[in-house]
């Protein structure tokens, strides 16, 4: 299990893989941490959450530059990540005990109530592209709700997993609460029949998730999958063009595009089709690339090479069906996994750039006829987690993402950006269940029927 710094090519670090007797070792421990911790009070782990968030901005620096090294994030990106977890851990402290209070339901009886019991050990399987914030917006819900968690985390941030332990346990969270599985994928499958595991949390690509759900169904244990997208940009003819194409640009290029939530097909009505073209490639191309520790910079590499030469793949294989490389599309010269702002357009229905999820900064632009076909443009996708709309008429939007546009999350005359106050997660084959929010915390609990006479 190794490190590589994607920008230079180097070995950073090399962990030894963990054992299936190392793992339930750890997973009996937190276990047995389990049983004390769920008998806690909201507040004595809210105290531990709190200074938490206080470790996280204190080494906000390195944790920053570890997570560029690791995975190539801009350092800038990293360090806003690092502020993002403490926020969600913050989040959490203030109003876990409220979402998880008693609820009392009328009935004929003398008490009838809903209460939220913590379950036990929860499994988190998560991805490299957002090392801390996918973790830490699970860890904070459910280490609040009185349950403990094992992370399994994507084997080329190793470093950042071990980091976040070392946070938690740094916080004064007693030990076993958060532990980290340094194990590879083929290793996944036995943990979750693990019969102290009770629930399997991951974020990833579509075949993980359908391989983690399948094991979880075997035993009956609940999941909550966060997978892919291909998230539509739908933009109607009484735009703002200027700020679509920014608003575009920003989501595409964010994380070296590198995310699921990520603004991936631009589905643009043809009254301003070749209007927004223009402005969208000058957007696109004023972004500069390189070395993700520089001042400047707006596009650091990818995650790794095989992954950049696999989306290169994609665009090439896209241009040979049809599509018109505007922009970018060529593979740079020198080490490291860099891939240029890419502009594709004339993208239509067969080509890898219409069909599947494009995990870099490419752009997908489709013309369609009106606001009926862009809507069934965006809907035609095996995905749902996020989307936008970008109109003149705030009302039509409002009405278009609410019912009209079949996603998780769908934002008008913005990008979608992930928020502790908002439940998050998609449809399809993005995924079920909910992080985040009053709705996040309570996927992981017991939700129990009380009643008396």
């Amino acid at each position: 299990m190794n490190s590589i710094n994607p920008a230079t090519g180097e070995q950073i670090a090399s962990y030894d893989p963990m054992s299936d007797q190392q793992a339930e070792q750890i997973i009996e421990a937190a276990h047995q941490r389990f049983k004390t911790w769920r008998k806690t009070t909201f507040q004595e782990r809210a105290t531990f959450m709190r200074r938490c968030a206080e470790l996280l901005r204190e080494r906000k620096g390195k944790l920053g530059l570890l997570m560029t090294e690791e995975m190539g994030k801009l350092v800038r990106e990293a360090e806003g990540e690092v502020e993002k977890c403490a926020w969600v851990c913050e989040y959490y402290a203030d109003n876990a005990e409220g979402f998880l209070q008693n609820e009392s339901i009328e009935t004929e009886m003398s008490r009838s109530f809903i209460t939220y019991q913590p379950i036990g050990v929860v499994l988190a399987v998560m991805p490299w592209n957002f090392p801390l914030w996918q973790v830490f917006r699970f860890a904070a819900p459910a280490l609040m709700a009185g349950n403990v968690g094992v992370l399994k985390h994507a084997s080329n941030v190793c470093g950042c997993a071990l980091a976040i332990e070392e946070v938690i346990a740094d916080a004064g969270f007693p030990e076993n609460c958060f532990r980290t599985l340094l194990i590879p994928s083929k290793q996944v499958e036995r943990v979750i029949q693990n019969p102290l595991v009770r629930a399997v949390t991951l974020t990833g690509s579509v075949p993980a998730g359908a391989a983690v759900a399948a094991a979880a169904g075997k035993e009956l244990k609940k999941t909550v999958l966060e997978l892919g997208g291909s998230d539509p940009y739908v933009v109607l003819e009484d735009a703002d063009l200027k700020l679509a194409a920014q608003k575009c640009t920003q989501s595409r290029l964010l994380n070296a595009g590198q995310s699921c939530i990520a603004a991936k097909r631009f589905i643009v009505v043809e009254k301003v089709y070749d209007a927004f073209v223009e402005a969208f490639v000058e957007e696109m191309k004023s972004k500069k690339v390189g070395d993700p520790k520089a001042e400047g910079i707006d596009l650091g590499p990818q995650a790794s090479t095989d992954l950049r030469d696999e989306l290169h793949q994609q665009v090439k294989d896209s241009v040979a069906k049809g599509a018109v490389c505007k922009l970018g599309g060529e593979l740079p010269d020198g080490p490291g996994a860099f891939y240029p702002p890419t502009v594709l357009i004339d993208v239509t229905p067969g080509m890898p750039a219409y069909d599947e999820e494009l995990f870099g900064p490419v752009a997908s632009v489709i013309k369609v006829a009106d606001v009926e076909e862009a809507v069934r443009v965006a809907n035609d996708s095996e995905f749902g987690l996020g989307g936008a709309v970008f109109t003149g008429d705030v009302e039509r939007g409002l009405r278009l993402a609410a019912e009209e546009i079949d996603t998780g999350f769908c934002a008008v005359n913005d990008f979608v950006k992930s928020d502790p106050r908002l439940p998050f997660g998609g449809v399809k084959k993005s995924g079920y269940g909910r992080e985040l929010s009053y709705l996040g915390i309570r996927e992981f609990v017991n939700i129990k029927t009380v009643t008396t006479p």
